[in-house]
């Protein structure tokens, strides 16, 4: 590691409805590290798409279209945003029409190829000009950041994940909210390129009973293992 690049980097993956938002956001606070929702950049090149009438379902054209929206995010844990071409869209993003294609556009080797390396870049520049970043996704520890210090595999029940996610999008539907989390795991889990899975090397850590102070406490003590070692 060059002295120019000495921040931490935490890798956080894992599905939907899982804690890994609220985990990284809470050790982001904790540790004073910057905070990127790769996921939210997937759900805002999505947004585009459907904002400017690109078939979603058709890679090629997807494809042709990726480098055309200008995507910013803001990396401060306590208010971390969302721009696309210049638009506020952090709340926009989380509607349903985005929920429901944003796994179609994921899937696109031109999307995924142009995302990864605006990650990267912010990535290393978090590194460079702060005490390190927590990264979360889907692909962060296998393909984003493989090499990175602490790397986690966050899950929980589908329960428990169905529970939380509705409570997040405000809805009483369970049911349908955890049928729509299980659509959406196959498709992260099986497409071709950078699929949702835990490397070897990643904690598995299940949230389901625990409270969020204490996952978050315990990822900050493997970052501050990682530290020592």
């Amino acid at each position: 590691m060059s002295a120019q690049h000495t921040g931490i980097v935490i890798a956080i993956d894992g599905p939907s409805g899982s804690g890994k938002s609220s985990t990284a956001k809470g050790v982001a606070r904790v540790r004073e590290l910057r905070y990127l929702d790769t996921g939210a950049m997937y759900r805002a090149l999505t947004w585009w798409m459907l904002h400017h009438g690109v078939d979603v379902n058709d890679a090629a054209a997807v494809a042709a279209n990726v480098e055309r929206p200008v995507i910013s995010m803001g990396t401060d844990p306590d208010a971390p945003t969302v721009t696309v071409d210049g638009r506020d869209v952090a709340t926009d993003i989380r509607g349903k029409d985005v929920t429901t294609n944003v796994s179609a556009v994921s899937a696109v080797p031109e999307a995924r190829a142009l995302l990864v390396r605006t990650q990267r870049e912010i990535i290393e520049a978090a590194r460079a000009e702060s005490a390190g970043i927590v990264v979360e996704g889907r692909d962060i520890t296998t393909v984003v950041a493989p090499d990175a210090p602490v790397k986690l595999f966050i899950t929980a029940s589908a329960e428990a994940r169905a529970q939380r996610r509705s409570k997040e999008v405000r809805t009483g539907d369970v049911a349908a909210t955890q049928a729509d989390l299980a659509r959406r795991d196959k498709l992260d889990s099986s497409r071709a390129h950078s699929p949702l899975t835990r490397t070897a090397d990643a904690t598995e850590l299940d949230t389901t009973g625990l409270t969020l102070e204490e996952v978050v406490a315990l990822v900050v003590e493997l970052a501050d293992e990682a530290k020592v070692g």
